[in-house]
């Protein structure tokens, strides 16, 4: 199982949108509006690395009000 972190800036006042549609995706574990330059972090789940750019590129890049993401890999 691969996790990543995924820090996510949305256009101001989409904040509770772009969550409530974070936590719609099956591989989505967690996703929590935060205090400070980042809005949103998000924690995702996936069989393999390819499978988390996917879920990156496919499914989360594609909610509107998205800015900008920076996603981290966890290593075990």
């Amino acid at each position: 199982m691969v996790r990543a972190y995924i820090e996510i800036k949305v256009e101001s006042g989409k904040e509770k949108d772009v969550r409530n549609e974070l936590r719609k995706i099956p591989e989505v574990k967690l996703a929590d509006i935060i205090t400070g330059d980042i809005d949103i972090i998000v924690v995702v789940e996936a069989e393999t690395y390819n499978d988390i750019a996917n879920i990156i590129l496919e499914k989360i890049r594609r909610i509107p009000g998205i800015v900008r993401t920076e996603t981290h890999i966890a290593f075990e």
